[in-house]
């Protein structure tokens, strides 16, 4: 028996509850993986409400992990026991010991350690398809990253700023200026304290941003499009407020003949050599410093409750590791 997080039924972080389960062997196609670190997500908390549906319950929730591999299934012949791997988007990482399909497991330079990876793999794939495929950020343009001290705002600043970007990033606390200021934001707006559009005004001149990346929500829509310059691009990628209800089609007309639009990392990876080149833009961009990944907080997996907690309530910052 190992130790693993199950739902039962969706809701608050009282729902996450800490129990014995039992692994089968892995089966044609997986790997069994002894998890070393695991990552935190806001995803997680959207399959724990049930804003995103699991295909069943009970399930075990969280969507990225590293560690080592214990057993592999029928037809593996990519990986063997003792090699050290990570993953992304495959449900059921809130357990010590897993079945992973083989076909989104990755294997980790040895120069990146088990955290760093567990921390960085869904956030920093995020921020890669963000900067280089929905929008291939180049010198000269100017960017606005909404919750920039967040665990994928603070990668995609500093990817964006080595890219040429100028990045303007809102946080919510002064601490959180600081820190986006020192991961590649060249201005922050404290969003509690000002309005984030009139500020955008002020920075640029009245000239605006080419893109705004937003994923918060429904607190920052539609004022992330009085942001932008016609032509320009919202990519709305997550839903921290909530989701958008309201949304209007003949707003973007209206605005400036803006594009819009809202990816998700599953889409960009779903295909094995998109998944191997995603991955490893993310490992050279940390393997030569142009990215660091900041892992701010750690719990141990029986306290996930709390972590969700924290989470939700915005007292963390950058990464956020489960440890088994």
């Amino acid at each position: 028996m190992v130790h693993a997080v199950r739902v039962h039924h969706t809701g608050g972080p009282e729902v996450l509850t800490y129990e014995d389960v039992t692994v089968p062997p892995p089966g044609p196609g997986e790997v069994q993986v002894r998890h070393t670190a695991i990552g935190l997500n806001y995803i997680d908390v959207y399959f724990r409400t049930g804003l995103y549906k699991a295909a069943s319950l009970p399930f075990v929730p969280g969507n990225e992990g590293a560690g080592v591999v214990e057993a592999v299934g029928p037809d593996v012949n990519d990986f063997h026991p003792g090699d050290r791997v990570a993953y992304a988007m495959a449900i059921g990482a809130y357990a010590e010991l897993r079945n992973v399909p083989a076909a989104v497991l990755l294997h980790l330079p040895a120069a990146i350690d088990d955290r760093t990876a567990a921390a960085m793999m869904l956030k920093g794939m995020t921020a890669q398809y963000l900067v280089r495929r929905t929008h291939h950020v180049k010198p000269g343009d100017v960017i606005l990253v909404q919750a920039a001290a967040g665990g994928v705002g603070l990668i995609l600043c500093q990817w964006a700023k080595h890219l040429g970007a100028t990045v303007i990033g809102t946080v919510g606390s002064k601490d959180k200026a600081e820190l986006a200021l020192t991961h590649g934001c060249d201005e922050v707006i404290l969003y509690r304290d000002e309005d984030f559009v009139h500020r955008v005004k002020e920075i640029t001149a009245g000239k605006l941003c080419d893109v705004v990346y937003d994923g918060v929500g429904q607190a920052t829509y539609p004022a992330s499009l009085d942001c932008l310059k016609p032509l320009g691009l919202w990519v709305s990628f997550g839903n921290a407020s909530g989701a958008i209800r309201n949304f209007d089609l003949l707003t973007l007309s209206q605005k400036g003949s803006l594009f819009a639009t809202r990816p998700t990392l599953a889409t960009f990876v779903s295909k094995r050599h998109d998944l191997i080149a995603t991955a490893n833009d993310l490992f050279e961009a940390v393997l030569t410093g142009a990215v660091k990944i900041p892992i701010h907080q750690t719990y141990a997996l029986k306290d996930v409750q709390k972590a969700h907690v924290d989470l939700e309530s915005r007292r963390t910052t950058g990464s956020t590791l489960l440890l088994p």
